[in-house]
């Protein structure tokens, strides 16, 4: 993507500065927005100052006085108050992931977003990282036939900030981690009907460490199953998907070389052949270059609000598996949207 091929409004209004942030900002200056910035923490100055860009403003008001899309990069607990307050000021919005810590928060956010007129984007950004695109990309083509049987792992060291490690706070590993896998599984295999998880925890000499893994069964009869952990201060995150279907079987894994895999010699023009793997722009840039164009010109981008909500639904029913030791059933975006328009 050529940041000239995006059009954007004049004034962003990034708020917070933690982790994320640190990857949206160097996006937006990328792209050519003008970026205010607004933290609780005072660490708003020092992330403009990392990332050469970026005006600090004292208040939430000021801000979104000035900006036009908001970006909410804050811990998941303060997204439902400040997307209603970025809606009421009449801006886009852009939220982190996950939008909330249960359903009818989301389905709240949406709903306040609609009612003032304004669009909101979940920032589900595995959607744009060049594997999982070229994943996207070569089921939607049918190049393994129908999914039959889908996996996925993400393995990263335990978040440094507290407030992680509280699920009541971040909705623990599964829907603070694992949302990007459960989000994939269901854009490739289609509506979720009943998920299952568990998990194990322990403390080490290093620290606590977190496993969990969720199966989900697919409305069309497809299987996923999603295994994430947060572990020691030393691992190298890593990740990896495989993809089974009726005619072939493609997979990745990023601690090896080379790109996606296809072996779907039933499919014409792709047996045993490679997908280019271009890394191109970041996939934060090209996230939120989508999301601003979608904004400016009313494209329709690859994630939406309601996508961002459906995510929440699969971490929020992992979750009760956890806690109940059953499977649970998940609402389908048909049953979502009715209950959006329920007041």
């Amino acid at each position: 993507m050529r940041t000239t091929d995006v059009q954007l409004p004049r004034v962003v209004g990034l708020i917070g500065a933690g982790g994320i942030a640190n990857a949206h900002l160097p996006a937006w200056l990328a792209l050519g927005a003008e970026v205010v910035l607004h933290s609780t923490d005072d660490n708003a100055p020092a992330l403009a100052a990392a990332h050469g860009g970026g005006i600090v403003v004292d208040s939430l008001d000021e801000l979104l006085d000035r900006a036009e899309i908001v970006d909410i990069c804050t811990p998941t607990p303060t997204h439902p108050d400040l997307v209603a307050r970025a809606a009421q000021a009449g801006c886009a919005v852009i939220c982190e992931k996950p939008l909330a810590l249960t359903v009818e928060e989301a389905l709240g956010m949406l709903r306040v977003c609609r009612e003032a007129g304004v669009p909101l984007y979940p920032a589900q950004v595995v959607r744009f990282f060049p594997a999982y695109r070229a994943l996207q990309r070569s089921v939607a083509a049918g190049d393994i036939g129908d999914p039959a049987v889908l996996r996925f792992t993400r393995l990263a060291s335990r978040p440094q900030r507290a407030w992680f490690h509280d699920p009541r706070l971040s909705g623990g590993v599964i829907l603070d981690q694992m949302i990007h896998d459960l989000d994939m599984a269901r854009w490739l295999a289609g509506e979720v009907t009943r998920v299952h998880a568990r998990t194990v925890g322990r403390e080490t000499p290093d620290g606590p460490i977190t496993t969990a893994q969720v199966v989900l069964t697919h409305a069309d009869g497809a299987i996923s199953t999603a295994t994430g952990g947060w572990l020691g201060p030393q691992t190298t995150f890593r990740t990896s998907f495989s993809a089974a279907g009726t005619r072939g079987y493609l997979n990745y894994d990023s601690a090896a070389p080379g790109p996606v895999r296809v072996d779907a010699p039933s499919a014409p023009g792709t047996g045993g052949s490679l997908l280019p793997r271009t890394l191109g722009d970041s996939p934060f840039l090209l996230e939120l270059g989508e999301f601003a164009a979608a904004i400016c010109t009313g494209a329709t981008s690859r994630v939406s609000a309601l996508d961002g909500v459906a995510a929440v639904a699969l971490g929020v029913a992992a979750n009760e598996s956890l806690a109940t030791g059953c499977s649970v059933t998940v609402p389908g975006a048909d049953t979502l949207n009715a209950r959006l328009e329920q007041n």
